[in-house]
């Protein structure tokens, strides 16, 4: 995959700046005590970010081609999105929604009129990794298996069978 376009020093310092001045937005309007999360750039494809939370460590990731594309949309847009997660995550006590009514409360406490799951923009000349797909067979005809699906049957760990007529699938030796 090629190098992504280089945000500048600058505009990454706006971008954690605006990250952590929803989380001090978000921790007084709603009496929080919730912490400057690490922020990094290593999301690619068509995500602009995600907020994760594993093992107890909570991080907020961007995607950098994205911000180097639509600076100023990612700015108003995807930083609110992905700290109105984190707040969500740790301001309910019980299970909601992604985008549920929580969600959308701390995006318009962050000033985001219109909050929306997702972009609407062109995305379409990113460059995407694609997984190679493998040529199976059945008594039906042929079928594609994604490269970790023919991995798995390769090592035994699994078979796979026709879900049109349920005979087991049999790998045609070539690549689609």
């Amino acid at each position: 995959m090629p190098s992504p376009p280089e945000l500048t020093a600058r505009q990454r310092q706006r971008i954690v700046r605006r990250t952590y001045e929803c989380i001090d937005l978000a921790n007084q309007a709603l009496d929080l005590h919730l912490a400057h999360i690490p922020v990094r750039f290593d999301v690619y494809g068509t995500a602009w970010g995600y907020y994760q939370r594993r093992a107890g460590q909570c991080v907020i990731r961007y995607n950098p081609w994205l911000f180097a594309r639509h600076f100023e949309a990612g700015l108003a847009d995807t930083v609110p999105h992905e700290v109105a997660h984190y707040v969500v995550d740790h301001a309910w006590s019980r299970r909601v929604k992604p985008h549920g009514l929580e969600w959308q409360t701390i995006m318009a406490l962050f000033g985001v009129a219109n909050p929306r799951a997702t972009h609407r923009d062109d995305l379409s000349d990113l460059p995407v990794r694609r997984q190679r797909r493998f040529r199976y067979f059945c008594r039906c005809g042929d079928v594609l298996l994604s490269a970790t699906r023919h991995n798995r049957h390769m090592r035994g760990e699994a078979s796979y069978h026709c879900r049109r007529c349920g005979w087991p699938l049999v790998w045609s030796g070539k690549e689609a």
